[in-house]
């Protein structure tokens, strides 16, 4: 029987909504040291359109995430310091040149001291650039970097799963995405004990809901071992108590939704979408009151699959409709 091929991985997104959701633990996690001179009782904000701006002409290679950030300094008082990190996802002759681009170009903007860190997430074992600098006539011009091989800790699997921050975890998920290239069952097995782990740390829900997300579309899997896994998930819910609306869960929406077209081709579209929904919703928040079943039965498809994404996050019946059904 020929194995089911496994979808093409995909680091960007997830890396990008780890970082910046959970950006303190990502710095105490691959740098404690600054992490540790960061005053955290103050805000940090990213700056997306700041970096944007002063890149914009600088066509210098392929970058898997990159962000601005302003923090504060423990003993700075009101100085500001810009972190600029970059998660580089692939080897780049020029990535040292890039950030020492980026650097002074940000220091010439703001007139602010700049931190370039990186985390490299390539595949060469031997790469690992921290720094770039030339001399000319008694002259010298460089930056040197800290920067985090993700290729280090492949040897620590275990100690990551133990490790209480999430980023040890994101870094296990990212490791075992690519030790299970190829093999579906083998990062089934993986993804499955990565997903139960996120419900054992006793976690917020939105945590779980978040990090699940990025190990989810970290490990992409075939349809049919997203769909037991969707089961197990389930199952691990109920067992735990947690009728949390996870990535998992949003597959099964996704699922549910390609069914119920499916259904409507057959019944006609709004009967099938109407139905559904009526499961979706009874499967969050049980019983249907008689107000909400009129309402999905009179609804047209554009409405109901407005609703359907809402149940995605809604926390009752109240936020799927946007107001207590009459």
């Amino acid at each position: 029987m020929e194995k089911p091929t496994l979808p093409s991985d995909d680091y960007d997104t997830p890396w990008k909504d780890a970082l910046t959701r959970y950006f303190p633990e990502f710095m105490a996690f691959y740098f404690p040291r600054a992490h540790g001179e960061i005053d955290w009782q103050q805000p940090h904000i990213f700056l997306e359109q700041e970096l944007a701006q002063v890149v914009q002409d600088a066509q210098l290679g392929k970058r898997l995430v990159d962000c601005l950030v302003q923090v504060a300094t423990r003993d700075g008082g009101e100085q500001w310091v810009y972190i600029h990190v970059e998660v580089q996802g692939q080897q780049d002759a020029d990535f040292p040149e890039r950030l020492f681009t980026y650097n002074y170009r940000l220091y010439d903007r703001y007139r602010r001291p700049v931190a370039s860190l990186a985390v490299l997430a390539d595949e060469r074992e031997n790469w690992k650039p921290d720094g770039f600098g030339y001399q000319l006539f008694g002259c010298e011009v460089g930056i040197r970097f800290p920067v985090v091989k993700l290729l280090d800790y492949a040897s620590q699997t275990e100690s990551l799963l133990e490790d209480p921050n999430p980023f040890a975890l994101v870094t296990a998920a990212h490791l075992l995405t690519r030790r299970t290239k190829g093999d579906p069952e083998q990062r089934y097995a993986a993804k499955w004990r990565l997903a139960k782990l996120l419900y054992e740390r006793n976690w917020d829900k939105q945590r779980i809901i978040d990090l699940f997300g990025v190990i989810d579309w970290l490990m992409r899997l075939p349809t049919d071992l997203e769909q037991r896994l969707l089961q197990e998930v389930y199952t691990l819910e109920r067992k735990v108590i947690m009728p949390y609306v996870t990535s998992a869960e949003r597959f099964g929406v996704e699922k549910g939704r390609q069914e119920g077209r499916q259904e409507g081709r057959q019944e006609g579209r709004q009967e099938g979408e109407a139905a559904l929904l009526k499961r979706l919703l009874a499967r969050r928040f049980g019983a249907l009151p008689d107000a909400v079943q009129v309402r999905l039965t009179t609804a047209d498809v554009d409405q109901l699959e407005e609703w359907a994404i809402k149940v995605l996050d809604a926390e009752s019946l109240d936020e799927v409709f946007d107001q207590r059904p009459q």
